[in-house]
């Protein structure tokens, strides 16, 4: 087996036991009576995305960039190896190269998996499970699937020479400039898309009966929710490490996925030190994955004493951003949108003014800030219009909110008929 894929089966394994660190973290955030309700949208994301990835997603996610024209091909053809049935006899037979497309259909996997489950967080405790299966199903085929081919996709030429193909990896080409976008690890595919239809499907839902307001949102189980950042952070070094090409470039992403959350956990208890008079554990726990959010784009294009300043920031714009959504009356339950959503955008524009020798203020120009902003800002149009569309379907037909009753008692007895009790 050589390096490569072995480096990307490890990578995946720790990207796939993020999901149910995410589901720990949330889980840790709602009530006792709607734990598990929370923790099942994780590990139904899991499910179901892993299955339609196997069969035509990674298909969809990836383009050939035959065209030279400004509207490239924007989705590979789903049915091109339905099921990856050529690669799995191919890979059976010896061939080392289908082993190698294998590994990057399982690294794939992982990434659309937390993408979608990361969405849930914005409809805690008022979500029926089953329509969040459908739009789980929905989302992933016509938002993350098309989106990871506009950012991920790549062909390889006999040199090794990698060239991304989506519209996102061609931007700068088409616009004339010598910089390209950078989003190394998902800032835009992952973060941004999910944060956007976060905000869309906590306008869909609307406010929580009983929980929206920061009195009543106390977390039930502050050490569950620091178990699930500690999978989080050791998950995301191969988040954003899986895709590394050299032992410089692991080595710079390794470091910057150290000090930048280390850093954002600094600069989020600081200003909750200032605005409540203490520093919590749960701050300190979402200043880590505002920092881990931040630098995925740029984990590899930053030094570490960028990286660390992009930390503070994050840390401490975020810990702002999650007290917007009392000001505008918009029930993002577990602050996807003022951690995910925020952190993304700050992680994806501060590569246009300090990424290493293209930034603005490190030897660059503003043409690495314009390619970082398009894709972001279009991502999250996208996201936020599609979610928006695909939720309110589901309300208006199925229903996708809780029955009022089960949610002031408790979703989990309701809808999964087992519970447990905090004395």
């Amino acid at each position: 087996m050589s390096l490569p894929v072995l480096w990307l089966l490890i990578t995946a394994a720790l990207v796939l036991f993020m999901t149910p660190g995410l589901a720990f973290f949330y889980g840790g955030l709602v009530k006792s009576k709607s734990v598990i309700s929370m923790m099942m949208l994780s590990f139904g994301s899991i499910g179901l995305v892993a299955v339609l990835w196997i069969l035509f997603g990674f298909n969809q996610a990836f383009v050939d960039g035959s065209s030279a024209d400004w509207i490239p091909e924007i989705l590979g053809n789903p049915f091109s190896d339905f099921g990856l049935q050529d690669a799995s006899t191919a890979a059976f037979g010896g061939d080392a190269g289908s082993g190698a497309i294998l590994a990057g259909a399982i690294f794939g996997a992982t990434f659309a998996i937390i993408t979608v489950a990361l969405i849930s967080g914005s409809i805690a405790d008022r979500a029926r499970f089953w329509p969040w299966m459908l739009f789980v199903g929905l989302f992933a085929t016509l938002v993350y699937f098309p989106v990871a081919s506009w950012v991920f996709a790549f062909t390889v030429d006999a040199d090794g020479v990698a060239t991304f193909t989506g519209w996102v990896g061609q931007l700068g080409t088409h616009l004339g400039y010598d910089t390209s976008t950078i989003d190394f690890a998902g800032g835009t595919a992952v973060h941004i898309n999910a944060g956007a239809a976060a905000l869309a499907l906590a306008l869909v839902l609307g406010k929580r009966k009983v929980g929206f307001s920061k009195e009543e949102a106390q977390p039930h189980n502050v050490p569950l929710v620091l178990i699930g950042t500690a999978i989080l952070w050791f998950g995301w070094f191969g988040f954003n490490g899986g895709a590394a090409t050299s032992d410089g470039q692991v080595g710079l992403i390794f470091v910057n996925t150290l000090v930048a959350p280390a850093a954002a956990l600094v600069g989020w208890i600081v200003v909750e030190h200032f605005k409540e008079g203490k520093a919590t554990a749960v701050g300190a726990a979402s200043g880590i994955v505002a920092g881990l959010v931040a630098i995925t784009p740029s984990c590899a294009n930053l030094t570490p004493i960028w990286a660390i300043v992009l930390g503070l920031v994050a840390g401490a714009v975020c810990a702002f951003a999650i007290e917007l959504k009392y000001k505008i009356g918009v029930d993002d339950s577990l602050d996807v949108v003022g951690i995910h959503l925020v952190a993304g955008f700050i992680g994806t524009l501060y590569l246009g003014f300090f990424a290493i020798d293209t930034g603005l203020f490190v030897g660059g120009n503003i043409e690495q800030l314009v390619v970082q902003a398009i894709p972001a800002f279009a991502i999250a149009a996208y996201s936020f219009t599609m979610a928006f569309v695909i939720g309110t379907l589901i309300e208006k037909t199925i229903g996708f909110r809780a029955k009022e009753e089960d949610e002031v008692a408790g979703i989990d007895l309701a809808l999964h008929g087992e519970g447990y009790a905090i004395n």
